[in-house]
């Protein structure tokens, strides 16, 4: 089995690195392929990657390439981690939207509609350089901004699926706090991609989430940097990334009197690249849990094996316990068992009647070789779906403006943002992204 993974010079690539070496017998590989433009990272990362592999034992060969084309040829399943424009474009995203009094970041708001615009094009470039190779392989999208990117992908007609970390961290988390193992949790996890709550939370069928609020309201509000109240308000838990919407003044505010995110990371990511490059070290550093991306490797390994149908073990990693036995595609799950259930970016098709199809969702879903099929869901609180629905018709926006460019697109999205929203500071956020962002931009 091959694999590439296109970004690998990232400094979250040894997290990944781990997760393939250590739970090789649920993704046993051949070769992995790290594919990289920067040379000089690519080796310092490729070297330790293949330290770790030599530590734990694993027979696969790891190779390293700036070539897209030569890096992805023939292989199975194709993971994307870019980030266009490195650390620097971040630094801006996180900063233009603060003079407008809005919060800078690099998946919300108008950062990330930022980001969006320099990141669809070169990843539905890289996608159709896959499928002209290999027409059968997946493509596992971990690329900010998630849902924009896989609807992208999904629309031009990939075989992908959106990951993200937020669902498996929760997981893990609760189990921490319950005391049980984290295989046992399994979540009521809606939304969209960076917009999701846990609406439940259950243990061998059992619906603990009140519970776990009232025994760990304190350890899950502090957390995520919420204020408890607010989590026992909606009566759920929400994705940490709700906080630019419940608590945006206050954000706004650390933003313009603390250092950015992207400083914090870019610093962080020097000294990695400083431990990566000592030749002693072969296990991935304790700093990087600090980076993000935390429990990453586990739920992408869960979810390429069972793309890929290489015998996963049932409940052994992932975001839950559940297993569906419905439906006609059951017999080609992994080892010909039912699919695994896991949280994903899919197409919406129904799951949620308040969004169109096509729009990209973060649900439960059932995934073998045949893909990702959302699960059904109860009926999502007005409080929730409001927000929903807001953010979905920006990302239709976003999309739009970033396949076919232009000022009024920009702007057409940024109106529509919820954290944005009014004509003076679409006006000067779309003219502040152009200004920002023409090196990425050609129609700019």
């Amino acid at each position: 089995m091959r694999l590439a993974v296109v970004g690998g010079g990232s400094t979250y690539t040894p997290e990944l690195i781990d997760g393939f070496a250590r739970l090789r017998d649920i993704l046993p590989l051949d070769e992995l392929v790290l594919i990289d433009p920067a040379a000089d990272r690519l080796e310092l990362v490729g070297g330790l990657a293949r330290r770790i592999f030599a530590r734990q034992g694993h027979p696969g060969r790891i190779s390293c390439t700036s070539d897209v084309d030569a890096g992805t040829d023939g292989a199975d399943a194709v993971l994307l981690q870019l980030r266009v424009g490195g650390q620097a474009a971040r630094e801006r995203d996180e900063t233009w939207p603060l003079n407008c009094g809005c919060v800078g970041q690099e998946t919300t708001g108008a950062g990330g509609l930022a980001k969006a615009l320099r990141t669809v094009p070169v990843v539905l470039d890289i996608a159709e350089r896959v499928r002209r190779r290999n027409p059968d392989a997946w493509i596992v999208n971990f690329t900010n901004p998630v849902g924009i990117v896989t609807r992208a992908l999904l629309t031009e007609g990939h075989r992908a699926v959106g990951l993200c970390n937020v669902a498996i961290g929760f997981q893990r988390k609760f189990g921490k706090l319950l005391g049980v193992p984290p295989e046992e949790v399994a979540l009521d996890h809606v939304g969209l991609n960076h917009l999701t709550w846990e609406r439940g939370v259950s243990v061998a069928g059992e619906e603990v989430l009140p519970a776990l609020l009232a025994e760990h309201g304190d350890a899950v509000a502090a957390d995520l940097r919420m204020p408890r109240p607010l989590l026992e308000r909606l009566g759920a838990v929400p994705s940490y990334y709700l906080r630019y919407f419940y608590q945006h003044d206050e954000v706004v505010r650390d933003m313009r009197t603390g250092p950015s995110r992207a400083a914090e990371v870019a610093a962080m990511e020097k000294q990695l690249l400083e431990m990566y490059g000592d030749p002693e070290l072969a296990e991935k550093p304790a700093l990087l849990g600090k980076r993000g991306g935390a429990f990453y490797s586990e739920a992408a390994v869960a979810l390429t094996s069972s793309l890929l149908g290489t015998g996963r073990t049932p409940g052994s990693v992932g975001t839950g316990s559940m297993r569906t036995d419905s439906g006609s595609a059951a017999s080609d799950g992994p080892a010909g068992g039912s699919p695994d259930i896991q949280v994903v970016n899919t197409f919406n098709n129904g799951t949620l009647p308040f969004l169109p199809d096509d729009a990209v969702i973060e649900v439960p879903a059932a995934v073998d070789r045949n893909g990702a099929r959302p699960l059904p869901v109860r009926p999502v609180e007005p409080l929730f779906s409001g927000l929903i629905a807001q953010v979905t018709a920006y990302e239709r926006l976003a999309l739009r403006a970033a396949l076919e460019g232009g000022r009024d697109r920009v702007f057409d999205a940024l109106l529509s943002h919820p954290l944005i929203g009014q004509f003076e500071y679409a006006e000067r956020l779309t003219d502040d992204l152009l200004a920002n962002n023409r090196e990425y931009l050609p129609w700019a």
